[in-house]
């Protein structure tokens, strides 16, 4: 079927920068370049990265920006907190943040559904008032968990930057950000929902130290300092959650026409304790399931922000992955013009689900990731069959052989050995995606949707290190990626 636009009297594009974050780049201008240009336009924004800006550039005519508060100004009344913790421990961070709150009323923010869904099904199993709110919900589903969160049915929500835009709820005590967004407008957007109406409010981010520069990037947009936070012991924890028991009790309504058929049987059956072991048993049976955790719960520790700085440079870099993450092996290197932005873009086409990147090392004939423990296996066999140039790329765990000959190899990246320092990377296609300003150039123009499948893309510039092009290529990375689209080919 086919739509025709040329009678469009008025275009308004809600939430663009969101859509934009979501893939239909294309689509949007594929529909505003059939409009008539006669029409009238009206964008809304929670914020203008450069592609907003490019659209209202390309599509509006004289367009005048309305701007409702001051750009990228975090409200007065939130606290900035961190924990920089191990990739394996930011789960059980958020349940000690969880729990040290007891009275927390906030959202927790994701970058997936896939992640959205996990993170709410673990709280939920783990007895935490918790659920779900993210695109893959019917609208029904929708209204149903957003009437539970205003109501106060629900503690904590977990949710995509997308989803909970429709969302407007008072008196949240806590934002928590359990994956930075891409950009810093977009963190102000998720703070500024906390600290209103006089109120104050902690914004939370568990954060690797790979992403303490995002940090660093964001203060200097929102014009506010981070506050590096301990991680609270189990000990601190229990204290918190007794006094917020105690807190409760002392305010609670009583209702005497309600119970007082009761109070005579109660008096009877416990009578014979004295007034402080009536105290040690309500305690007790309140709260002994957290005791007990919290007594065999191994202490989670921060990660020390000056362990990388203080490291003597003339030693060898650390060889093996970071903790919770699995080394692979890659048999494409620099010789073939591989960048951050080619292997993400492998991951991201051949790969089902979400997958975290880690650490990346680049050395001449191959190349060394760390990506989550948990999704290792399915990477491997996801891109098991890949092509390049009809030459068959081997991928594998990395060898310990593997990653001692690559430390020995001297990068040309900064002079150190074999290093690529970039953050770790979420897994699930964004086209938009910025990173904090960042242009990453891919493979080369994309091609239209009429040059699906063909061969001849023409020439390919690879800029990582050093211009290289490649003419027609005879063979893509073979099949379809996950989208249903001819994977890219290198």
């Amino acid at each position: 079927r086919c739509v025709d636009l040329s009678g469009v009297v008025n275009v308004v594009l809600d939430e663009a920068d969101e859509m934009l974050n979501m893939g239909f780049t294309e689509s949007i201008d594929a529909i505003l370049a059939e409009v008539p240009e006669s029409r009238n336009m009206l964008l809304f924004s929670a914020t203008m990265p450069a592609e907003i800006a490019r659209i209202t550039g390309k599509y509006m005519r004289n367009p005048r920006e309305i701007i409702i508060g001051n750009k990228n100004e975090s409200t007065a009344n939130v606290k900035h907190i961190y924990y920089m913790v191990n990739a394996k421990d930011k789960y059980l961070t958020l349940k000690r943040i969880a729990d040290y709150y007891p009275s927390i009323y906030g959202i927790i923010f994701c970058r997936t559904k896939i992640e959205t869904q996990e993170i709410a099904d673990k709280l939920i199993k783990d007895g935490y008032s918790a659920d779900s709110l993210h695109g893959d919900l019917s609208q029904q589903q929708r209204d149903y968990v957003m009437n539970k969160f205003r109501v106060r049915n629900i503690q904590l929500l977990v949710a995509t930057d997308v989803a909970a835009r429709g969302l407007d709820v008072s008196d949240l005590t806590h934002v928590i950000n359990y994956s930075l967004p891409d950009d810093p407008e977009s963190y102000t957007h998720r703070s500024g929902r906390t600290g209103r109406a006089g109120k104050t409010g902690i914004s939370i981010s568990i954060i690797n130290l790979k992403e303490k520069g995002k940090i660093r990037q964001i203060e200097r947009v929102i014009n506010k300092t981070f506050v590096p936070a301990t991680m609270p012991t189990g000990k601190e924890i229990c204290e918190k959650q007794v006094f917020h028991f105690i807190d409760k009790i002392e305010k609670v309504s009583v209702d005497e026409s309600e119970i007082e058929h009761l109070l005579p049987s109660v008096y009877r059956k416990l009578d014979w304790l004295d007034k402080e072991d009536l105290i040690k048993r309500m305690v007790s049976q309140e709260f002994v399931r957290l005791i007990d955790y919290y007594k065999e719960a191994a202490e989670i520790k921060t990660v020390d922000e000056k362990s990388r700085s203080e490291r003597n440079p003339s030693e060898p870099r650390q060889t093996g992955p970071e903790a919770g993450f699995k080394k692979l092996f890659i048999g494409l290197g620099k010789m073939d013009g591989i960048s951050p932005k080619n292997l993400m873009d492998l991951v991201n086409s051949y790969v089902d689900g979400r997958v975290q990147i880690g650490r990346i090392d680049f050395y001449t004939r191959y190349s060394l990731f760390d990506v989550e423990e948990g999704a290792a296996k399915r990477v491997i066999q996801a891109l098991r069959e890949l092509d390049f140039l009809g030459r068959q790329v081997k991928v594998d765990f990395a060898t310990d052989e593997q990653m001692e000959r690559g430390n020995k190899e001297r990068s040309d990246f900064g002079g150190r050995p074999g290093n690529a320092p970039y953050g770790k990377r979420d897994g699930g296609y964004n086209k938009s995606r910025s990173n904090y300003g960042g242009n990453k150039e891919g493979y080369g123009q994309r091609r239209d949707d009429n040059n699906r499948g063909k061969d001849d893309y023409g020439k390919r510039s690879f800029s990582a290190y050093g211009k290289k092009e490649y003419g027609k290529k005879d063979a893509p990375f073979g099949g379809k990626s996950k989208d249903g689209y001819p994977r890219k080919r290198y």
